[in-house]
């Protein structure tokens, strides 16, 4: 795999949330987001991600983008997405789903949720930083 650098306009301080209950999904694209020049903060699930969104907000290092899977145990993406949008501070955060699922009934619920896209596992860096690029300028 081939680094990746940020568009211009993104700094390697830009933080990236990554939410995904398979320990080999959240490894592969914490190395892929560091091969972009991003730092990347991990969450197993909905429930762990409201929890570090919340420490990471009061600290003042939030996430500028939130990478969500669907199917997770405790509190799935669509879930996920909802809290996050319940939240004032977290209104107008971009929030990218990356999922198996590829239903226009699925899209359209998450969309209804408030994300902000969706891409199809498994992801393809290149595909992968574009989408970033669209929704973080």
């Amino acid at each position: 795999m081939t680094p990746l650098p940020p568009n211009k306009g993104t700094t390697v301080s830009s933080r990236i949330m990554t939410v995904d209950d398979s320990p080999s999904m959240r490894m592969l694209l914490k190395a892929a987001l560091t091969d972009m020049g991003y730092n990347v903060l991990e969450a197993e699930d909905g429930v762990d991600a409201l929890e570090r969104l919340g420490g990471a907000c009061s600290s003042g290092n939030g996430p500028d983008l939130l990478i969500t899977d669907i199917n997770m145990p405790r509190l799935d993406g669509f879930g996920l997405i909802e809290k996050v949008r319940e939240q004032d501070r977290h209104r107008n955060l971009p929030i990218l789903v990356l999922t198996t699922e590829s239903s226009d009934e699925k899209k359209q619920r998450a969309r209804s949720a408030g994300a902000t896209g969706w891409i199809v596992k498994p992801f393809h860096p290149d595909k992968l930083a574009a989408a970033i690029r669209r929704v973080l300028h």
